[in-house]
């Protein structure tokens, strides 16, 4: 595959996380582990692996963490190299040279549209990647160098999209398609964020990977607050996808590989069982673990054997399997 002559990639990070509180009380979400990666690692490894070596994250508050995790660890370093730990001085060290990654402030917290033109002064008049942190695409299922492709193609903006059960687009932006002679690939004609499923105009649901033209930018300048009183990009992306043809338009990349969510605790849990399993370090272990675990596991826990959740110390309602 050409190499793409589009080399920024952003990624916002600047939620608070508070479906993972307590956990994300000092902590930033991008930072939670996934089995020994914090989360935004795999991202940003992402976007490396597809040619984008210079990354942006908008952050916000209490997100030290973040730019302490891809800087230097004198100490640490220092210490591991006196150890002989040469392993783990390897992985210490690959996170800081992984990529060239800058910061920016979001400020205040006016959503996806708003996050993404803070970008403006570092991307300036160029296509761009934005990543989503809270999706970990498998690198085995490459994704955004087909999306690159597609953009300079077709000199558009792109959008990765994902079919989902119509129960389920409403947590989803939904967008209108028509096919192409590619069938991974889909011109949109129009958006709808989050919609009921009777008035989704397809279960194509957009999922955290964009490509975008610079005219983005002008047009979420002059986007009205959505959903939520947030700048939603969604709303500038319906805006291209009506646009006239100086505005590129806007296409779909149809994702059928695998993808990890971090953002929501329960699938969360199934990413790092699922990551784990495959891992060739860990895998053969765990899964021979896991089989055994599965095999003996109850359908129900009895009420006295019941964990509390830790945050509250209250024991959860059982419901009947």
């Amino acid at each position: 595959m050409a190499k793409s002559s589009i080399t920024k990639a952003v990624i916002p990070a600047a939620g608070l996380g508070t479906r993972f509180l307590p956990a994300t009380k000092a902590m930033p979400k991008e930072m939670l582990p996934v089995v020994d990666t914090p989360a935004i690692q795999y991202v940003v490894q992402e976007a490396v692996d597809a040619g984008l070596h210079d990354v942006l994250l908008v952050t916000g508050r209490n997100k030290n963490a973040l730019e302490n995790h891809f800087d230097r660890a004198a100490e640490l370093e220092a210490s591991l190299e006196k150890k002989g730990d040469v392993d783990k001085l390897r992985k210490v060290n690959f996170s800081t040279e992984l990529a060239d990654i800058h910061y920016v402030r979001q400020g205040d917290p006016k959503g996806l549209g708003h996050a993404v033109l803070r970008a403006r002064p570092h991307v300036g008049n160029e296509s761009f990647a934005v990543l989503l942190g809270d999706d970990i695409i498998d690198q085995r299922d490459p994704l955004l160098a087909k999306m690159l492709t597609v953009a300079e193609k077709q000199h558009t903006s792109v959008v990765a999209l994902l079919e989902v059960d119509p129960s389920q687009i409403h947590l989803y932006g939904a967008a209108a398609v028509e096919t192409t002679d590619d069938p991974q690939v889909v011109k949109i004609t129009g958006m709808v964020e989050k919609p009921k499923a009777e008035d989704a105009p397809s279960n194509y649901a957009i999922i955290g990977r964009y490509v975008l033209r610079p005219e983005i930018f002008n047009i979420l300048e002059h986007t009205a607050p959505g959903k939520g009183g947030e700048i939603q990009l969604t709303d500038a992306l319906q805006t291209m996808a009506e646009g006239p043809d100086w505005m590129g338009g806007v296409y779909g990349v149809v994702f059928r590989g695998r993808r990890y969510d971090t953002g929501d605790r329960l699938d969360y849990l199934k990413s790092i069982v699922r990551i784990a399993a495959d891992r060739e370090d860990l895998g053969p272990d765990f899964r021979h673990w896991l089989i055994e675990y599965a095999s003996a596991l109850p359908e129900q826990i009895p009420a006295n054997e019941v964990l509390p959740d830790p945050s509250t110390g209250t024991i959860p309602v059982i419901h009947n399997a």
